[in-house]
């Protein structure tokens, strides 16, 4: 890896500081953050990475920020990048991330906290047992034969509803993509990856995935929660996973692709780890049409989770589907490049973005937002930690003109992994949530310290600086009352 250089931050606005070009870079450099967030991310060199994204061939407008961004592989976590395949852009892998659409979809139900608060303990433990956590789970539902899963990789979430009944069209209206990223051919991907695949559908993984239980607790635009069927006390579901180590499997062997490509092409890159192809070479193709598999799985994957989510809540509570009334509000992916057209400079161009910890915001009226969706904008999902509250937004016409449409992802991590289970040395963890009034269920400690709230940036302060900025505008606030986790 290339040595950390540092980088010369210049705030241009209210909420946005500046990287100038110098030496290779295409592009400047900019990042979405308030004063206070700002002195967070200089500590872990996260600009310099803004920087080094800046020197990738074709490249459009900036090299984007948004304010979770912190250290990542290649592309900073919170990372935008859109580049012209007519100007020589490429696509890289580092812009997408290890878990290929890693997403959050939220749910919301009739029912009140007083429904729930009696039952949570029971309810979360059922949750636990039903949806597999932690590192290698499997077995969801029964495995997925080689035909099946490569069946799976084309389709997406619309296999595991209309093949096997897992949902309901509702579901992929209110899905990105409709659940179905066009292009992908299980062609291009390895029997390895396939052969990781065929067992994870329907789990959670580990790190910081996680299923959540969470009370409308503030509501900040009544109208538009209430087209959304949220109400002050409403309880909802977050699941936030991607595409486990079938994704995990096809960065893995595109990256030894992407860095032979980089010496064919002769691209010149500050960081080997943004190794990189021509959208339009072979390489770059192939990469698509192998991510687009991974993007499907992790939308099967999440859809399979709610059917599960479904079928235990109603047993748990001893009630009906018109009674629960979980309907999923929107999934949103955010490690992902997908090909969009944005106006740059006046005209229209399609590019491809890459979000890489950061998710689509469209605003209201944009064509690619479902129509029932289309008069209040596209919603948008911020976890924050589980200890605090999460997010949900919709898309500010700022987005389109600032970020290539799109926003934040989460809170951020303000500690290394590393450094949040030093810091939970000696603690009773679970007891300190349930202080905080939250149930918690995990595969091991290990994961329970890594995440803990004092780990993460305050995903208010992260969420204020995009709706300052005009990209995306806060709707509701979710309290946790419960979580699963790997």
């Amino acid at each position: 890896m290339a040595q950390h250089q540092q980088v010369q931050l210049e705030r241009v606005s209210e909420f946005v500081w500046e990287i100038p070009r110098t030496g290779g870079m295409r592009v400047p450099g900019r990042i979405f953050a308030s004063p206070q967030l700002m002195r967070e991310i200089e500590k872990d060199k996260s600009p310099w990475q803004v920087a080094n994204v800046a020197h990738l061939p074709g490249i459009v407008n900036a090299s984007l920020a948004m304010p979770d961004i912190h250290w990542g592989y290649g592309f900073p976590i919170g990372g935008v990048a859109a580049t012209d395949p007519l100007e020589g852009g490429v696509v890289s892998p580092g812009g997408v991330g290890y878990d290929i659409n890693c997403g959050v979809r939220v749910l919301r139900t009739r029912l009140t906290h007083a429904d729930v608060k009696n039952r949570i303990q029971h309810l979360i433990d059922a949750l636990f047992a039903t949806v597999p956590t932690g590192i290698g789970s499997s077995h969801a539902i029964k495995a997925l034969s080689a035909h099946e899963l490569k069946r799976l990789l084309v389709e997406g979430a619309e296999y595991v509803v209309r093949q096997r009944g897992l949902g309901s069209e509702s579901d992929l209206m209110h899905t990105e993509e409709g659940g179905r990223l066009a292009g992908a051919d299980p062609s291009v991907v390895s029997d390895l990856a396939i052969k990781r695949g065929r067992k994870q559908v329907g789990t959670l993984g580990s790190g910081n995935h996680f299923l959540e239980v969470g009370v409308a607790d503030e509501i900040f635009l009544p109208e538009v929660a209430g087209q959304l069927g949220v109400e002050l006390g409403t309880v909802c579901v977050l699941i936030h996973c991607g595409s486990r180590g079938f994704g995990y499997q096809v960065c893995d062997d595109y990256l030894s692709v992407m860095n032979r490509a980089v010496i064919k092409y002769g691209i010149e890159l500050p960081d080997r780890q943004l190794c990189c192809a021509p959208v339009e070479s072979p390489e770059g193709k192939s990469y698509l049409k192998a991510m687009a598999c991974a993007a499907n799985y992790a939308w099967a994957n999440r859809q399979t989770i709610t059917h599960l989510t479904r079928q235990t809540f109603m047993e748990v509570l001893g009630i009906g589907p018109s009674d629960l009334g979980m309907n999923l509000i929107y999934d949103v992916c955010h490690n992902i490049a997908k090909f969009e057209e944005h106006d740059v400079d006046g005209s229209p161009r399609r590019l491809c973005v890459h979000r890489k910890g950061a998710t689509r915001a469209f605003p209201a009226g944009d064509r690619r937002i479902p129509e029932s969706l289309r008069d209040i904008g596209q919603p948008v999902l911020v976890p924050g930690d589980m200890g605090r509250y999460s997010y949900v937004l919709i898309g500010a016409p700022g987005s389109l003109t600032q970020t290539f449409g799109s926003t934040c992802h989460g809170a951020g991590r303000m500690m290394s992994r590393k450094q949040a289970k030093r810091e939970s040395k000696g603690r009773n963890l679970l007891a300190e949530m349930a202080e905080r009034g939250v149930v918690v269920r995990a595969a091991g400690m290990r994961t329970v310290a890594e995440e803990m709230p004092y780990a993460y940036k305050d995903v208010s302060n992260v969420v204020d600086v995009m709706a300052g900025a005009g990209v995306s505008d806060k709707v509701f606030r979710l309290k946790p009352i419960g979580v699963i986790k790997g």
